[in-house]
C-alpha cells in the first residue's frame, strides 16, 4: 500500500508536466557509449514513452566509441586535436560504418512492439535523412581536419514536417555537402543546432557522468547560462561535461528555453528529470529557474494552495481570496518552475512608520534551503525603502525562528492601535518586533 500510495502521488504530481510537454519539441542527445550499454533497451523504452505522450521527439546519437573500435580493428590510430577527431579517409570509412550500423540498431529497438513488452502496440515510425548540410572544418592551428565538418544549415522545415506526422526523427552525427561529400560532425553540436533551428522547448544532453563540482563533489541542480560559463572557467571538468555545458550555453543564448544535462547511466533519469519538479540532473536556462519576486494576481491560486494547509493547522490566520486580491501588492513569492513554494507579506500600518510581517510560509518540501530567510531579508529591504522603522510579527509556532533573526519578544500593548483592534485573543499569538 505504501508503494502504491507513492506511485499515485508521483503520478498526480507528474500530470502538470504531462500536459505541459504534449506537442512540445524535445531534442535528446545520447553518446555512442549508450549504444554499447546493456541498459540501452530501457532508454529506448523511455523514448517510446515520451513519444506516446505526444512529445515531438528528435534523437541525436553519437558514434565516437564505434569509430574508435573500427579504426582499432584496422590498426589505424584515432587522431584528435582540440578534442575534435581528425577524420582522414580511413576514419571517414569508419564513420560511415558506425553511423549506419548504430542508426539501424536504434531503429530496430524503436520498432519493437511485441506483446508483454513495455513498447507493446507503440507502432513508432522512425525517420532519418539528410537534414543537416555541412562543410569542411578546414585547417586549424596548421592541422588539416580533412572530413571533419561543421554545420552549415539544418533543414528545420523538413524535420518539422516529420514531427507533425507523429514520427520520431533520428539524426546521426554526419552532414552532407551540396557536392555529395559526407562530413563527420560533433553529435552534441548537431543536437544543439537542431534544437536552435526548431526553437525546441528542451534540449536534453545525456552524458557519461553527472555535472558536478570537482571541489565539492555535489551535482549542480541548476544554473543560468552566465553561471554555467563561470562554472566552466572555475572548475576542472571532464571533457564530455565541458562540451555539454558549452552546448547548453549556446542553446540558451539562441532561444532554447531549457537545457538538461543528465547522467545517462541512472535508470529512468530522463523520466525523473522531465516529470518531477526537482528532477535529477542539471538544468541550464537563460533565466533563473527559481525566482523571488513581487506577487501578481495570477499567483493567488498558488498562494492559497500553499497557505491553506497551514491555516487549517492553525499556523496562519485564514485569508480569503478577496483579501489577497486587495492586498496583492504587499506580497512576495518564491516561484519554482511555476509552483509557488514560498510567500510572505508586508502590511504597512496607516499613519505610522510601522509594518506587520504576515503570511510567511514555505512549502514543506523546500524548508531546508534558507528560503524563509531570503523572504525576510527581502521584506527588510522593502520596509527600508518605505521608510519604516519598526516591524511586528505575530506567531504561534515560529517564535524562535524570528528571535534567531534579530526579533525580540514584545507585548500586546506595544502593538499599534489598529493591530490591537484586529488581534485574535483566542489564538493568543506571540508578539515579536524588530527595529530597523
Amino acid at each position: 500500500m505504501q508503494n502504491s500510495s507513492a506511485f499515485v502521488n508521483w503520478f498526480r504530481e507528474s500530470s502538470p508536466y504531462i500536459h505541459a510537454h504534449r506537442h512540445r519539441t524535445f531534442v535528446i542527445y545520447f553518446g555512442g557509449e549508450a549504444i554499447l550499454d546493456a541498459g540501452l533497451h530501457q532508454l529506448i523504452h523511455d523514448f517510446a514513452l515520451l513519444n506516446s505522450l505526444g512529445i515531438r521527439l528528435v534523437l541525436v546519437h553519437g558514434i565516437r566509441p564505434q569509430i574508435d573500435h573500427y579504426l582499432k580493428k584496422q590498426h589505424h590510430a584515432s587522431q584528435f586535436h582540440q578534442d575534435l577527431r581528425i577524420t582522414d579517409k580511413a576514419a571517414l570509412q569508419a564513420v560511415k560504418t558506425a553511423a549506419g550500423l548504430v542508426r539501424v540498431e536504434i531503429e530496430a529497438l524503436l520498432s519493437l512492439g511485441v506483446a508483454n513488452s513495455p513498447m507493446a502496440g507503440a507502432k513508432i515510425r522512425v525517420i532519418s535523412g539528410n537534414f543537416v548540410t555541412a562543410q569542411p572544418l578546414g585547417v586549424l592551428d596548421g592541422v588539416d581536419f580533412h572530413f571533419t565538418g561543421k554545420i552549415r544549415k539544418v533543414d528545420n522545415m523538413a524535420i518539422d514536417e516529420q514531427l507533425n506526422l507523429g514520427h520520431v526523427v533520428l539524426i546521426s552525427p554526419v552532414g552532407y555537402s551540396p557536392s555529395g561529400e559526407l562530413f563527420n560532425l560533433s553529435a552534441e553540436q548537431v543536437a544543439t543546432e537542431i534544437a536552435i533551428a526548431l526553437q525546441a522547448e528542451k534540449l536534453v544532453l545525456m552524458t557519461e557522468q553527472n555535472c558536478q563540482s570537482a571541489r565539492t563533489g555535489q551535482t549542480i541542480a541548476q544554473m543560468t547560462a552566465l553561471e554555467a560559463q563561470k562554472f566552466i572557467e572555475q572548475e576542472k571538468l571532464a571533457i564530455s561535461t565541458k562540451h555539454a555545458l558549452q552546448s547548453a550555453i549556446q542553446g540558451c543564448k539562441a532561444g532554447v528555453r531549457r537545457v538538461h544535462i543528465l547522467h545517462r547511466k541512472i535508470d529512468g533519469a530522463l523520466l525523473i528529470e522531465l516529470f518531477s519538479r526537482d528532477g535529477i540532473g542539471t538544468l541550464i536556462s537563460s533565466s533563473d529557474f527559481e525566482t523571488l519576486r513581487p506577487a501578481v494576481l495570477n499567483d493567488i491560486p498558488g498562494i492559497l494552495e500553499l497557505i491553506t494547509p497551514l491555516e487549517q493547522q492553525g499556523f496562519l490566520i485564514a485569508r480569503s481570496e478577496e483579501h489577497l486580491e486587495i492586498n496583492i501588492h504587499d506580497y512576495l513569492v518564491i516561484e519554482r518552475d511555476g509552483l509557488i513554494i514560498g510567500c510572505t507579506a508586508l502590511h504597512k500600518i496607516p499613519q505610522s512608520n510601522v509594518g506587520l510581517i504576515a503570511c510567511l510560509a514555505i512549502h514543506p518540501e523546500y524548508r531546508k534551503g534558507a528560503r524563509g530567510t531570503q523572504l525576510l531579508e527581502k521584506l527588510f529591504s522593502k520596509a527600508r525603502q518605505a521608510a519604516l522603522q519598526q516591524l511586528f510579527a505575530l506567531s504561534t509556532q515560529t517564535m524562535q525562528w524570528f528571535i534567531e533573526r534579530g526579533f525580540q519578544e514584545s507585548h500586546f500593548n506595544e502593538l499599534p492601535a489598529s493591530l490591537q483592534a484586529t488581534y485574535n485573543h483566542l489564538r493568543n499569538a506571540k508578539v515579536l518586533k524588530i527595529n530597523l
